[in-house]
């Protein structure tokens, strides 16, 4: 078992008899019903949950035989995180919001700042830098996190219903950026119920009851046209060195 709980000294096996790999560059979107074990398989991926079992290892790093200090820098320093309620603080605006990994990490103000611009920019908020999330749409908000989940350059970005809080349009324009990062190399791990936003990733992994059911590679990913104002250059850098 890669995950389980002891509830009322019933041990649930979250996920179990899961094993796969995932290249560099891959886009794959993880479908099962409500229960299935998704989100456990992308907590215990992200080094936010330690597996009770099995072994896991990304980048040549060992995440099963690290301690909680460990698995945190790694998290920080490797992997990006976007939220279907997007985890925005609310009480900082959008640019301080984006610096706020690259501060975790010990980035100089000044750098920090440069790239925080540089990639809301990227994602057409640059007049919205000074902004408070309440004062933005569900999908500026969105766009928001996903920058800041880009702010360390991660080598993988794990995506938890990054569309459940949006409306359709909305959600396609989200699966646009998200297919404009992986063109440029990004790897990207998505958890959805939505058959359509999994038809925009190359590579479709279902669960049932914590077991893998099937594991698809979609022939023709559906495409969806970046909507105006957004124009992704090259923002997979490290954040001291920033490309404008």
């Amino acid at each position: 078992a890669l995950d389980a709980f002891d509830q009322h000294a019933t041990v649930v096996r979250a996920v179990e008899d899961f094993s796969v790999g995932i290249s560099r560059g891959e886009f794959v979107a993880i479908m099962g019903p409500s229960g299935s074990g998704k989100s456990t398989l992308l907590y215990v991926v992200g080094a936010m949950d330690k597996p009770t079992g099995g072994s896991l290892e990304i980048s040549g790093k060992l995440l099963h035989k690290m301690t909680d200090t460990e698995r945190s820098r790694f998290r920080n320093a490797t992997l990006g995180f976007v939220f279907q309620s997007f985890h925005l603080l609310p009480r900082m605006n959008l640019l301080r919001n984006v610096e706020l990994p690259m501060v975790y990490s010990g980035v100089l103000p000044g750098l920090r700042e440069n790239r925080a611009r540089a990639l809301l920019s990227a994602v057409g908020l640059s007049e919205k830098a000074g902004s408070l999330p309440a004062e933005l749409s569900g999908g500026q908000c969105q766009r928001a996190a996903i920058v800041r989940a880009l702010a360390n350059n991660p080598c993988l970005l794990l995506a938890d219903e990054p569309t459940g809080n949006l409306d359709s349009k909305t959600g396609l324009e989200m699966m646009s950026i998200f297919q404009a990062l992986n063109s440029r190399g990004m790897t990207i791990l998505m958890v959805t119920h939505d058959e359509t936003m999994a038809r925009h990733s190359s590579r479709i992994l279902r669960l049932r009851d914590g077991t893998l059911l099937s594991d698809e590679k979609v022939e023709k990913p559906l495409q969806t046209k970046q909507p105006e104002g957004i124009d992704i250059p090259s923002i997979i850098g490290s954040p001291d060195k920033i490309i404008l």
